[in-house]
This record gives C-alpha cells, structure tokens and sequence, in this order.
C-alpha cells in the first residue's frame, strides 16, 4: 500500500489556495496541495502548543522507538519515496537514495539523543543541590527549500521531536510531497502521537507567520542569504533564537602538487551535483597556475561528457533545474560572465529546464558567475600563483560554509585551510559532504555557525536550566 496518497495526504484542511505538483522535468501534474496561510499557522500553533507536553513526558525510550521506526521506514517505503525525490525535485536517483540514507540515520541519530545526558551537577556556595537540566524549547518551527527537500527538512525534524518538542515544518511548495508530507505519512505511520508534526507548504506569508507567532520560540531556517537575513531580523525583533543555514560560494583550491585527474574528478562532482543546486556547491575553482590550463580542458571535457535529461526515464548525470525562475538566473549570470570577457569552455546552453554543465574560465572579481552564488551547474576557474594568493582569494567574498582543498601534503592543506573561514573545511575531497553525524553550518553570510548535527542539535532544540534543591526553606541572605 503506497505511503502517500493524493487523496489522503493532508491530514488537516488549509485554508489556502491550491497549488499543482509539477515535475520539472516534464511539466506534467503530479497532483495538488492546498497552501497554508497565517491563520493555519495559528491553528497548528495552538495544537502543537496543547500536545507538546505530554510527549515531553513520555520516556526517553518510546520516543526513541518512534524514531527509530521513522528510520526503518524510510528504507521500506524507499522505492516510493526515491521516485518522489526524483520526479518532483529533479533529483537523478543517486541523489534521492542518498536523501533516504541520510534521512535514515538522522533519524537514528535523533533516538540516541533521546538518552542523551541532559545536564550536570554543579558545585555551589550554598547547602544545596545545584545543578542543569536541557529541557525542550516547546515548539520549532522549520522551514525548508526545494534542493535537498528530504535532508533539510529532517535534519531538524528529527532531532526536535525526539527532544521532546513539536514541530511546525513549513516546507517549499515546489517540493512539498518529498520534503514535506513524505515526513507527516513516514512519522504517523512510526506512531508519532497526533499534534506533534505539523506540514505547512506555503509561501513568504506563511513562514512570516510561522516566525512570527510567540508561540513558536525557536526557528530553523534553511534558505538563500537574502530570506534569512529577514528571518533573522524578524526573530531578533521578537528575541527568538534562530538558526540559519544559508547560501554559500564555496571554493576548491588546488594546489601546485594535486594530483590533476583526481582534481577534475572531484571539481566536476563538487559543481554539477544535483545540477549546481546545492548550498555547499563549489562556486569558485581556485587552480595553481601551473595546472591551470589543463584542468580548465579536462573540466570541459568531463562536463560535455556528461549526460543531462529526465531522471525519471533516461540514464543521466544531471536532471531540471526546478523552475524557469532559476533558469533565467542561472543564464542571466552565465551570459553576463561571458560578456564581461569570462571565456566560456563548455555548456552555456540549455534545452527547458535541462541545462548543461558549464565551465567559465579566466574569470576576475568582476566576473557574475565567480562572485556571487549561481545554484546551477557552472564551474569558474581561476588561477593563483602563491599559497597566500590563494588563501586570500579562498577568504574572499562574503560566504564562509565549505571549503575543499586538493594537495598530496595534507599536512599543508590543514594549514592552508586554518586561513580561510568556512564551517566545513575537506583535505583531498570537494565542497559537497554531508552526514549525520557531523556538525553542519557556515559562518558569515552562511549561517550562523554548526546547528545541526551532534551536539549541535542538543543545544538547538533544549533550553539549558538552572536548578537548586535545599533540605530547607532558605532565609533572608542579609
């Protein structure tokens, strides 16, 4: 029996208007979803806010089996959740089986943190017993874009709830069955009590109201620069700790001792992955200027190798871009690069929404497609001479989120990445990694720093609190 079906897979009724589940590649209807507005987000608040503490009371080890079974059932319903993550983002498969694994073991992940130590004692000045205890936030509020729809949703999702909390989870319209009802059918169908999980596809308007509402004290917010500062602004205004993940231009540096196939290999992965739509997507080939002109051929040469089509029915390396909008920026930049005098080397071309890996070289500060985030499929490659012209060229812009450097010397790639700010620094790999286990952000325009991950999500989604017991009722200190 299917995990989701059109017909069933709202539980609550929106008061939105309809929106139609396309497939980029194709343009075909893959059915509909009714948009949350503000005063859903109202309700679900109101519900999340009545069923939060009872589950916060339930035993650390039911709520750890409810994840464990999310876990499970991410691999049972693998085949129906792949073709989902492949027909509705533009995911080739490799790249949806990869969002199950990862959505497996966050979920996993987040049982273990259900048993977690939740404090220690103290030494005090005082007859007392002194000491800390992490207690839920009450309520989270996630939201989620369309490129990793799965990973970026449930990374937070997983961790809130085994912590106690309920969720409001507000995912991207365009990917509002993978990234968003997938989780309400995997978490209903584990035994999540009714009223903790809440799937809210909508708009701005939504997530103003999501971020907005004092009922919801923490957010979570995964998105472009530009959104997240307003979602910032908005939380500080109402002194709500928020969590941001943002975009990135990350860059991969290739020093004058690299092993240049392996380097290509790498760059190529790290730049057409899921079509360039990837936070941690290497926006900047920084390449000693020794091996400068024949990594720029072997990079063109790989990236016209590379087959791009529909996912669903061909063989391919490279699927849609989700929409036209991200069509028109990705081109728009790539041939305002190319006016600008970068040297196109390989693609700049596209057929609907299938565009062609795309290899820009001799590109400056200038250049569009070097400076600022693209969320496409393009690669340009710049030369650099010295280690401190190329620390200083890594440490450029305004992003800090992944970094990958390629040498033989791991020892001076661990140097050279102590000089570059990002949250994610890989020796010998490209820019896009992710596991459960690992602390995930960026600093600067990235983020604000590790949130997820580990640790990480103990101290997102608890609260830390100060606690005194005495024998006695304590008197007038002075």
């Amino acid at each position: 029996m299917p995990l989701l079906d059109p017909k069933t897979w709202q539980s609550r009724t929106l008061s939105g208007i309809a929106y139609e589940v396309t497939e980029p590649a194709t343009g075909e209807s893959l059915g509909a979803v009714t948009l949350a507005g503000a005063d859903d987000v109202a309700a679900a608040v109101a519900e999340a806010r009545a069923a939060q503490p009872g589950w916060a009371r339930t035993p650390h080890f039911a709520r750890a089996a409810v994840l464990r079974r999310a876990g499970d059932l991410f691999a049972e319903h693998a085949d129906e959740l792949r073709e989902w993550l492949v027909r509705e983002s533009g995911a080739i498969p490799g790249k949806a089986g990869f969002e199950l694994h990862v959505a497996a073991q966050e979920c996993y992940e987040a049982a273990a943190l259900a048993s977690r130590p939740l404090g220690e004692v103290l030494p005090s000045e005082e007859p007392r017993l002194s000491f800390t205890r992490r207690v839920p936030v009450g309520v989270a509020g996630v939201i989620a874009p369309f490129n990793a729809p799965l990973i970026l949703a449930i990374r937070s999702v997983a961790p809130a709830l085994a912590l106690g909390n309920a969720v409001l989870l507000k995912p991207d319209p365009r990917t509002a069955v993978c990234g968003g009802l997938a989780l309400a059918a995997v978490f209903a169908e584990a035994g999540l009590p009714e009223g903790l999980l809440h799937v809210l596809p909508g708009g701005a308007d939504a997530g103003q109201a999501l971020v907005a509402d004092p009922g919801v004290p923490v957010i979570s917010f995964t998105g472009s620069t530009a959104a997240g500062r307003k979602v910032g602004e908005a939380a500080g205004r109402l002194l709500k700790r928020v969590h941001l993940e943002l975009g990135g231009n990350s860059a991969l540096v290739v020093l004058e001792d690299a092993d240049i196939e392996a380097a290509v290999a790498q760059a190529s992965w790290g730049s057409f992955f899921h079509q360039g739509q990837i936070c941690m997507t290497t926006g900047r080939h920084l390449v000693h200027t020794s091996l400068y002109e024949e990594y720029v051929e072997r990079l063109a040469a790989q990236a016209d190798a590379l087959a791009v089509g529909d996912p669903h029915r061909e063989q391919v390396h490279l699927g849609p871009l989700i929409d036209r909008g991200q069509l028109a920026k990705v081109h728009g930049l790539v041939e305002t690069s190319t006016a600008r005098g970068a040297r196109l080397v390989a693609g700049g071309t596209h057929r609907e929404l299938f565009y062609r890996p795309t290899v820009l070289a001799d590109v400056d500060d200038h250049t569009p497609a070097y400076a600022e985030e693209v969320f496409g499929p393009v690669a340009p490659v710049r030369p650099f001479r010295t280690l401190d012209e190329a620390a200083a060229l890594a440490a450029d812009g305004p992003y800090g989120l992944s970094l990958g450097i390629v040498t033989r010397d791991t020892a001076l790639g661990l140097e050279l990445a102590d000089r570059i700010p990002t949250g994610i620094a890989h020796i010998n790999d490209q820019t896009v990694n992710d596991e459960a286990v690992a602390p995930f952000g960026g600093v600067a325009a990235s983020g604000t720093g590790a949130r997820f991950g580990g640790s990480a999500n103990l101290e997102a989604f608890t609260e830390l609190r100060w606690t005194t017991v005495r024998r006695e009722a304590a008197g007038h200190p002075f």
